[in-house]
């Protein structure tokens, strides 16, 4: 039986993994897609924040920034100490396009930084102008670190084939549906860290007889399996929510660790079964 164990440590909920370039991420964070602007989002993230996590996830897309910026300012936690990641989106893909959109994701979240800055999707015959953008921002120090998201390997080949610079992180979907194992060695062995987006299948691990058997034999739900599954697989996680008992809960994983039986009971439900769009067929 082949390991699936990954050798990189898990302590806390502010525990960090090293990227390629020196900076640390932490492993777990909020996810905040489909949490409304305003009160529902703000009230997420600075419920987050108190709890003790220290990495926020959003994007253009979701409409949210602002909120996210503002709970950020009203949180009392220095800047400096959240890890904070946005996202470029379809439309304003394109080099010049690109650099305009970041400004405007900056003001609307009252940074003059940014973590980590993902292109959201693979938009063909885009995004390699896109990425050269991304590099002029990384090098001008206006991003930390910077990335793709839903970038499957031959799309990673092809941006890396022509890029002075790679991809820190490939932030994707996966849960014990897709895996997407040979995916997750080519990131590892070029040095991207791998992201899960929708690590809880939106709801429906909940639903699992093998995570719910897991979950009984460790005395903790199907989520909290999942999520310490994703961290011994190296992959950080994201989970979203706007539930202040669901987010403090969500963090209760780094009192237990899965066996290497159980992470391959696990590996063993991936069906290749997607719930989001395929990037392949994805309508940009």
């Amino acid at each position: 039986m082949s390991t699936t164990t990954v050798n990189k440590e898990i302590t806390n909920l502010q525990g960090t993994w090293e990227l390629s370039n020196g900076v640390h991420m932490p492993y777990f964070g909020l996810g905040v897609w489909k949490a409304e602007d305003g009160n529902e989002v703000i009230n997420a993230v600075k419920w987050a924040l108190a709890a003790g996590y220290r990495h926020i996830d959003t994007a253009k897309a979701y409409d949210n920034e602002e909120g996210v910026g503002k709970a950020i300012k009203e949180s009392g936690i220095s800047r400096e100490d959240i890890f904070l990641t946005s996202k470029l989106w379809n439309s304003d893909q394109g080099y010049e396009a690109t650099l305009e959109a970041f400004e405007k994701t900056l003001s609307r979240l009252d940074t003059d930084y940014l973590d980590l800055y993902l292109i959201h999707w693979p938009v063909e015959g885009k995004y390699k102008d896109s990425w050269r953008a991304l590099e002029k921002l990384y090098k001008d120090g206006k991003i930390k670190a910077i990335g793709v998201s839903n970038f499957l390997e031959h799309h990673l080949k092809d941006l890396m084939q022509d890029a002075e610079i790679k991809p820190m992180v490939d932030q994707l979907e996966f849960h014990p549906w897709l895996v997407q194992k040979d995916l997750q060695n080519f990131c590892k062995e070029n040095g991207i860290q791998y992201e899960a987006w929708s690590p809880l299948m939106q709801g429906k691990a909940f639903k699992n007889e093998t995570l719910k058997q897991l979950g009984e034999k460790y005395g903790k739900s199907p989520a909290h399996i999942v999520l310490r599954w994703d961290l011994q697989n190296g992959v950080i996680t994201i989970p979203k929510s706007t539930s202040k008992d669901h987010i403090e809960s969500n963090a209760a994983i780094f009192d237990f660790e899965l066996t290497e039986e159980d992470m391959q009971t696990i590996n063993a439900l991936d069906k290749h079964e997607r719930i989001g769009p395929d990037p392949d067929n994805f309508d940009f």
